[in-house]
């Protein structure tokens, strides 16, 4: 799958969705003598109209609110950080493997096709033609006010159904991470449409090429802020934001009231491309206040760290003091790669002093379908 490359210095004004322009799209575009908006070249199916926002993202926003008698979208495109993610739809598991990316439809809930932001670890994923460089953001209006917001790598195809949609162009990241917030402040996670708008908006800003975007989502992350909100950014931290995401997951895994919160924060820990994000899980594992934290830190520290994750969990089972979190890393090694988890849960069904927690050795064992746990048992029932 393709990936994202860094924002140049010098942006343009809306970074170019590809050279192939869809059908009928470039027919009446050629016929008009119309030019194609960069990043729009791939909206299909569509009343499309095309305008330089002039008076700024929040202006046109409102105008095409308070114009707005019918549902329709507007769009415009962003630079988006360089990590290897692409968000398009896939008619399937099966193509989503071999890079098959079809067209997403905005006013479809349901059907075949799945959408998300995977990670190319392949090698062998779309190139991006030349120069191009960013995502789009569509944002659906209906009865007067934003209730969706959907990202889209600018590689892909995008059916509107029919509907207006509103292409700006000469939108600057700022702008667009200031309107994404405020729908973000201004949304309910506990209620549907609001919730709908309030968490695309907050993926859109987590993807977002723009120092503004760190300011955004360290906001959202405030203690005075809701769970499900500083639940769902710590997420988007470890995923998008490098560096700088890390440095504000720390503060929350030191400082966060939250134990559900923290608990998000070491799933955050083990999708973070940053090195120092074991080193935060370990830590978690070790220190945080929470058996149940303690324990999925590291059931998600198996899935990432290697040898080091087997000496913190080994070190649980041993000396914490909470049977439940000792359960939980014998699951966790479990979860580790076979030929390092099994040894260990052999050791652990023999010697730690803790009944429970060796019958739960025994039981992960079981699972493994591994000769060596065969071997094991064999052993024990010989005796």
């Amino acid at each position: 799958m393709s990936k994202h490359k860094a924002a140049p210095s010098a942006w343009p004004k809306a970074p170019g969705f590809g050279m192939t322009v869809a059908g009928f799209v470039l027919m009446g575009l050629m016929m008009t003598g119309a030019a194609v908006a960069p990043g729009q070249s791939r909206i299909v199916n569509a009343r499309l109209e095309t305008h330089a926002a002039t008076g700024g993202l929040e202006a046109e926003m409102r105008t095409f609110l308070a114009a707005q008698g019918e549902p329709g979208w507007m769009g415009y495109a962003f630079p988006a950080i360089d990590n290897g993610h692409e968000s398009c739809c896939w008619e399937n598991v099966s193509a989503l493997s071999r890079n098959l990316c079809g067209r997403c439809a905005l006013e479809s809930e349901h059907g075949s096709k799945i959408q998300g932001a995977f990670t190319d670890t392949s090698g062998n994923g779309t190139e991006h033609l030349e120069g191009s460089a960013g995502m789009i953001a569509l944002l659906r209006a209906a009865d007067h006010r934003i209730g969706e917001v959907r990202t889209f790598s600018e590689n892909c195809e995008v059916d509107a159904g029919g509907l207006r949609v509103v292409w700006l162009t000469g939108v600057t990241a700022a702008e667009s991470v200031a309107v994404l917030r405020r729908i973000v402040d201004g949304g309910n996670l506990d209620e549907h449409e609001e919730r709908r708008a309030a968490e695309g908006a907050l993926a859109a800003i987590a993807m977002t090429a723009d120092p503004s975007a760190d300011r955004a989502m360290e906001s959202f992350v405030a203690a005075s802020r809701p769970e499900k909100l500083r639940s769902q950014a710590a997420f988007w931290l470890g995923s998008e934001r490098g560096a700088a995401g890390l440095k504000v997951l720390e503060g929350m895994a030191k400082g966060d009231p939250s134990d559900h919160v923290r608990e998000q924060v070491a799933f955050a820990y083990s999708v973070s491309q940053e090195p120092r994000a074991a080193d935060d899980l370990i830590r978690m594992a070790k220190e945080d206040g929470s058996g149940h934290v303690r324990g999925q830190a590291m059931f998600w520290l198996a899935q990432k760290a290697g040898r080091r994750a087997a000496e913190t969990i080994a070190s649980a089972i041993e000396n914490d003091p909470d049977t439940a979190t000792k359960k939980s890393a014998v699951f966790a090694l479990y979860n580790m790669p076979r030929e390092e988890g099994v040894p260990l849960l052999i050791q652990v069904a023999k010697t730690n002093k803790n009944r429970d927690v060796r019958k739960q050795a025994f039981f992960w064992l079981g699972q493994t379908n591994d000769p060596r746990a065969l071997e094991f048992f064999e052993e024990v029932l010989g005796r």
